[in-house]
C-alpha cells in the first residue's frame, strides 16, 4: 500500500536534508537542483522520473524503486544501488559522477552511462549486458564475474576488464582502449 502518490509534479531547489522527503510513489516527476545528500530515501518509488543537477551523494536507497528513471548531471557518489528494489529496475545516467558506488549483483541490462565518472564503482557479479559506456571514466572500476555481453565500451577509458573472469562476448571495444582488456596479463602495449 502506498501512503502518498505524487503525479507529474516538479520539485526545484529543495534541500531534503532540511525538508523531509515524503514516502510514497513519485510518478513522472522532475527534480531539479535538489539535495538528497546522506538522507534516508528508503522505500520510495520513483517511476518515470527525472533528476537534473541533484546531489545524491551517500544517500541511503534501501528498497527504493527506480523504474525508468533518468539522472542528468547528478552527483551520486557512494550510492549502494545494490540495495535498491530490483523489481522493474531501469535507469540511465548522463553527465553524472558515480564514483565509489556499488551495482553489486544487480541485473541492469540496457543501461546507458553517458559522459560519467565511474571511478572505483563495483560491478561485481552484475549483469550489465547490452549497455552503453559512452565517454566514461572507469578508473579502478571493479569487474569480477560481470556479464558485459554486447555492451559498448568503444569510447570508455581507464578500464581494466579481465576477459577470463567476465562475460564479454559481443562487447565492443576500440583499438585505442584494447590495453584495458590485457592489463591483467602483464602485456606491455606501446
Amino acid at each position: 500500500m502506498i501512503d502518498n502518490y505524487f503525479d507529474s509534479e516538479e520539485y526545484s531547489k529543495i534541500d531534503f536534508t532540511k525538508t523531509k522527503i515524503n514516502k510514497g510513489e513519485y510518478d513522472n516527476c522532475t527534480f531539479t537542483n535538489c539535495n538528497f545528500e546522506s538522507i534516508h530515501a528508503s522505500n520510495i518509488q520513483f517511476v518515470e522520473c527525472e533528476f537534473i543537477n541533484c546531489n545524491f551523494s551517500n544517500t541511503i536507497v534501501k528498497d527504493t524503486a527506480f523504474k525508468d528513471v533518468h539522472f542528468i548531471n547528478c552527483k551520486l557518489i557512494g550510492i549502494k544501488f545494490n540495495e535498491v528494489d530490483a523489481f522493474l529496475l531501469q535507469f540511465s545516467f548522463k553527465d553524472c559522477q558515480l564514483n565509489y558506488s556499488s551495482f553489486y549483483q544487480l541485473k541492469i541490462p540496457n543501461t546507458k552511462f553517458i559522459n560519467c565518472k565511474l571511478e572505483e564503482v563495483d560491478f561485481t557479479e552484475s549483469t550489465i549486458s547490452n549497455s552503453l559506456f559512452d565517454n566514461c571514466d572507469l578508473k579502478n572500476a571493479i569487474f569480477d564475474s560481470t556479464n558485459l555481453e554486447k555492451s559498448d565500451f568503444r569510447t570508455a577509458f581507464n578500464f581494466g576488464i579481465n576477459p577470463e573472469e567476465n562475460q564479454i562476448k559481443g562487447a565492443k571495444f576500440s583499438r585505442n582502449s584494447i590495453d584495458g582488456l590485457l592489463i591483467n596479463f602483464g602485456v606491455i602495449i606501446e
